[in-house]
């Protein structure tokens, strides 16, 4: 039996990268599901020192990041990048924390579990001080196919994505919004976060090129998929675009399966799995969109078809929000299983 690591009520929660898109997110949680949080340590760079964090009904200064930040803490979250993590995350394992990672820093390392808690909840206390939450685009393509895996062994995967700005950060979704507006006051549309002008843009580059003409981002969606399914031979290939979508990202997915699942079929398992909402009806609307899935926490699936070429393969269209289902909330339901304070989400069908 897993068994919750603390106290409900009395934990030190460090927050690393508290001003940074996701750490504001998290925050937010912290607050809508009241979570046992008696100390709360946002941590930062320099520069915001001096800030104050409004939650849980106090107001808590922004402290600098350094090396002995994290004495007498039970949790600490992660986001602020990959460096930051390798630096400080194993000191913050050595002075007593569990760490939850949101960075790519320990995703692929043997010793750190790899956590969708819909998809591989038991992996969370195989961890050795360090759990690592997945790349946003595999977390919502994992929640939407473990379902299917389930009924039969998934054989191959395509998927393309259409990701939002918020998946580079704070400062892209400036840049987003600063080009809408030079573009309406016909100003010059500057980039700088970006190789291309992201506005009225479709960019078939998310993260570095790699070795094998694949980027970095592509190949996360391949090698996380493989790790947190159990799979290590699965078959998985994925193009990752980005377009200027402020929040939700969006996937096309087709899988095939062992068995012939049908579309019928896959809409019932679906409709029980945790964290999945169906919308799928073919007129106009009847599917899911980024602006419908901002600021919730379910991965959406629809237009769900049987591929015209293979019997046994689905395609299906699946979006979600970045920054919680693709980020805060997968990190605050890793925190919820190893506390024992539950949070879960009503299941809902259309």
């Amino acid at each position: 039996m897993n068994t919750p690591l603390f106290k409900k009520s009395n934990l030190t929660v460090a927050l690393v990268g508290a001003t940074g898109a996701v750490g504001q997110e998290l925050i937010q949680l912290f607050d809508q599901f009241q979570f046992p949080i008696q100390t709360l340590i946002p941590l930062a760079s320099k520069n915001s020192v001096g800030k104050k964090i409004r939650c849980l009904g106090k107001d808590w200064p922004v402290q600098e990041l350094t090396h002995h930040s994290f004495s007498k803490v039970d949790l600490a979250f992660f986001s602020a990048g990959a460096s930051r993590s390798l630096e400080f995350a194993p000191l913050a394992v050595q002075q007593g924390a569990v760490v939850i990672d949101n960075s790519s820093a320990f995703r692929m390392d043997k010793k750190v579990p790899l956590v969708v808690p819909e998809v591989n909840p038991d992996d969370i206390f195989q961890h050795q001080g360090i759990i690592a939450n997945p790349n946003c685009s595999t977390i919502q393509m994992v929640v939407a196919l473990q379902p299917l895996h389930q009924e039969s062994p998934i054989q191959e995967i395509r998927v393309a994505t259409y990701q939002a700005v918020s998946g580079t950060g704070a400062k892209a979704i400036e840049e987003l919004l600063n080009q809408t507006q030079q573009y309406v006051e016909k100003k010059e549309v500057l980039s700088s976060v970006y190789p291309a002008q992201i506005l009225f843009n479709a960019i078939p580059h998310v993260d570095v090129f790699l070795e094998n003409a694949y980027t970095k981002e592509e190949m996360k969606m391949v090698l996380e998929t493989q790790k947190i399914m159990h799979a290590p031979n699965l078959k998985i290939s994925a193009t990752c675009v980005r377009i200027p979508v402020l929040r939700s990202h969006s996937e096309v997915i087709w899988v095939q399966t062992e068995k012939k699942i049908g579309v019928q079929k896959a809409i019932g398992l679906w409709n029980q799995a945790p964290g999945i909402k169906i919308v799928n009806q073919p007129e106009p609307g009847g599917y899911p969109m980024p602006l419908y899935a901002q600021g919730t926490f379910e991965t959406y699936v629809g237009r769900i078809r049987e591929d015209l070429v293979d019997p046994k393969s689905l395609t299906f269209w699946c979006v979600a929000d970045q920054l919680l289902k693709g980020a805060a909330w997968n990190a605050l339901q890793i925190a919820g299983h190893l506390v024992g304070f539950p949070l879960s989400l009503k299941q809902k069908s259309a």
